[in-house]
């Protein structure tokens, strides 16, 4: 017999003489703990006794780790108010642990039957198309020693864990497309030899494929449509996702790596009015999710996903800080990046810096020791806040991979904006009290154009996607350089390596914190599509077979990250501003002039403060030219007894050491510094 239990910690809690099961909901009338077999077949229920305050609880003797279960939740039915109870519906623990079986789209999944633009209660039993929640008890997986590499040092590499590992040659077949072959020694050796230190995996939270992906014979290859926010998803697991989850954070922070997670707080998959329901819908629709106030019945949408989570709710905000700290603690990571955060810091009045979740992140001893990177941005009103998050906060800086895509591309007038953006973007983020690694600087990211494709199509070729072309971004100030696509002609395959490079370059290069996109080292390209979200195959899968293709190209990429992490100037702390920390250098061997920003597409940029830790007037010069001519640098004195040395990339007609000029055929950039930096 069922007992009241305690309301103290939601979701299924175990202990030696039975299982604890707490849940949330404000307009319930009674809740049912459903129980089933190994088999998925239901075969007990139990009315929750306890009800404290808005928890519904109960404590069940004898229940073990292991057992599989859900709920059914009795309430008024009544759509237009917003309130969607049907007990008909199987719904998922928001706090489940660990999930057993798949979801099946088939009409038993909604909570009503479609009668023109009304809805009609239904009574077909959901339970055979839902994942069932298994009850999690300790482990034995002992969690290992996080590196904990500063910001300053950060490199970050943006990876799926799917389209990573599903044609990698040295994984096992049975291992690809999974956490065990995210850990593989083979992958985890590359990424040592290239040195990132922090792994950035795509969305791993349980996710379902939408319906009309579904229709359309796709997948959700992205993962951005969670249906619960503590267990990782079972797709990417042999059989225990959560064990094999640990084990791979294990391995990564074994060969030295951190773990950040992105992670889409901001939707669930339950879509909008018309989707299925899974969980928080048939549990406390108008808690959970913000709805239109004088149309209750249907979603804000500033996600551009059907539904977007109320983050203004206390509970809504109890669960996502619950969500961090359970994947900080138990399961791993070392941060995290919000999937248009704007959504997690937008009240009934908009966007606010100073909105509780934000506040209460900040100030949870246990979280605020972590990464926390804003995708400042969403669709909805004031959605574009770049810059505008607390200190705690990186955010991922689109400006910066507009204007070094412009540059590269010898846009006229550019150079003011790219010195700006290779400056730390400091006129974003200095002002509110940031370091220059407050700003996730990136060329590319798994929404867009790979670097490949930026250097080879000017237009969209998503046709694939099924929408007729018409998603993703129309204007990705690309460059295709004379033939849309693959091409055998020398000259443009030259051209689009060298501007590859210079792109990464200049990553590598800028203050703040990098991020590279996997792939792009070895040229991977998605054939021209920018919005690879439904491409679970070879088109979003990286292809390997670059990697032996051009091994001179990630040998100047690991020349870069090496030289980064070497030169203290790179990874400063501080902006620097006057000309005592950093000078713009003009071609003819003056000070750039306001006027010549709009003029000069090629420039220096010489700090003046030293380049090693031991101190001395060592110093550094960055070239870049991003003409097609060959221009000439006259460069500053390098000093007394000092002589400027070739540290990266390439000048024509050199002999070290140099004089005070030297000649670079464009695109180009090269990276120079003075003897005493030379001679490390």
């Amino acid at each position: 017999m069922i007992e009241p239990g305690h309301p103290d910690t939601l979701g299924s809690t175990s202990d030696s003489d039975g299982v604890n099961f707490a849940i949330w909901s404000a307009d319930a009338e009674q809740v049912e703990l459903c129980l089933f077999d190994s088999n998925g077949r239901e075969n007990q229920r139990h009315i929750l006794p306890g009800h404290t305050g808005e928890i519904w609880h109960g404590f069940l003797p004898g229940c073990k780790p292991g057992q599989q279960y859900g709920y059914r939740i009795y309430g008024r039915y009544a759509p237009d108010e917003g309130l969607r109870f049907n007990p008909n519906k199987l719904l998922i623990d928001p706090y489940a642990r660990e999930l057993s079986g798949q979801f099946h789209w088939k009409p038993a999944v909604y909570d009503f039957i479609r009668d023109g633009h009304s809805f009609k209660f239904s009574e077909i039993d959901s339970a055979a198309c839902i994942p069932k929640c298994v009850v999690v008890g300790k482990d034995d997986v002992r969690r290992h020693k996080s590196p904990k590499v500063p910001w300053s040092d950060t490199i970050i590499y943006e990876a799926n864990v799917r389209g990573y590992t599903m044609r990698h040659p040295r994984i096992p077949e049975a291992r690809r497309g999974l956490f065990s072959g995210m850990k593989h020694a083979e992958v985890l050796s590359y990424l040592k030899s290239l040195g990132v230190t922090t792994i950035e995996l795509m969305p791993v939270h349980e996710f379902i494929d939408e319906a009309a992906l579904t229709a359309r014979g796709l997948r959700n290859f992205w993962g951005y449509n969670s249906i619960n926010f503590f267990t990782p998803a079972s797709r990417y697991s042999a059989g225990n996702a959560r064990r094999e989850f640990i084990e791979m954070t294990n391995a990564i922070h074994d060969a030295g790596f951190e773990v950040v997670l992105d992670v889409a707080y901001n939707h669930t998959g339950e879509s909008d009015r018309y989707g299925p329901t899974v969980s928080f819908r048939g549990i406390d629709n108008a808690g959970y999710y913000r709805t239109i106030s004088d149309a209750p019945g249907d979603y804000v949408n500033d996600t551009g996903c059907g539904n977007t989570i109320n983050a203004d709710h206390p509970r809504v905000q109890e669960l996502v800080l619950d969500s961090l700290r359970y994947w900080a603690q138990e399961m791993g990571a070392d941060g995290f990046r919000f999937d248009l955060a704007t959504v997690t810091a937008r009240t009934s009045d908009g966007f606010t810096s100073d909105h509780p979740l934000l506040k209460k992140i900040e100030s949870d001893d246990d979280l605020k020791h972590l990464k926390f990177i804003a995708e400042p941005w969403d669709i909805g009103p004031d959605g574009y806040q770049l810059g505008q998050f607390p200190a705690l906060w990186s955010e991922w800086n689109d400006k910066y991979r507009d204007s070094v895509r412009r540059f590269w591309r010898g846009d006229k007038g550019e150079s003011a904006e790219f010195a700006r953006r290779l400056h730390g973007s400091a006129d974003l983020f200095e002002s509110g009290g940031k370091q220059p690694a407050a700003t996730i600087n990136f060329v590319s990211a798994h929404d867009g154009f790979t670097l490949a494709d930026v250097v080879s199509f000017e237009n969209r070729h998503n046709v694939a996607n099924g929408e007729d072309n018409r998603d993703g971004h129309s204007h990705n100030f690309s460059c295709n350089y004379g033939v849309e696509g693959e091409t055998d002609n020398p000259e443009i395959v030259a051209m689009r390596r060298r501007q590859r490079l210079n792109m990464l370059a200049t990553l590598l290069l800028s203050q703040g914190t990098p991020m590279l996109l996997a792939g792009d080292e070895f040229g991977n390209s998605q054939a021209g599509n920018n919005n690879a979200y439904a491409q679970d195959n070879e088109t979003g899968w990286i292809d390997w077979s670059g990697l032996e293709s051009d091994p001179g190209f990630q040998e100047a990429i690991r020349e870069l990250i090496a030289l980064r992490q070497a030169v203290p100037v790179l990874r400063s702390k501080t902006y620097l501003h006057d000309n005592a920390e950093i000078q713009w250098w003009h071609p003819a061997g003056r000070l750039m002039q306001a006027e010549d920003w709009q003029t000069t597409t090629a420039f220096a940029v010489v700090p003046g403060t030293p380049v090693n830790a031991a101190g001395g007037m060592a110093r550094l010069a960055l070239l870049l030219n991003s003409t097609r001519d060959t221009i000439d640098f006259i460069l500053p004195d390098p000093g007394e007894n000092a002589e400027w040395i070739l540290r990266w990339g390439e000048v024509e007609e050199y002999e070290p050491p140099l004089e005070r000029s030297c000649r670079i055929q464009g695109p180009g950039l090269a990276v120079l510094a003075t003897a005493d930096q030379g001679s490390q």
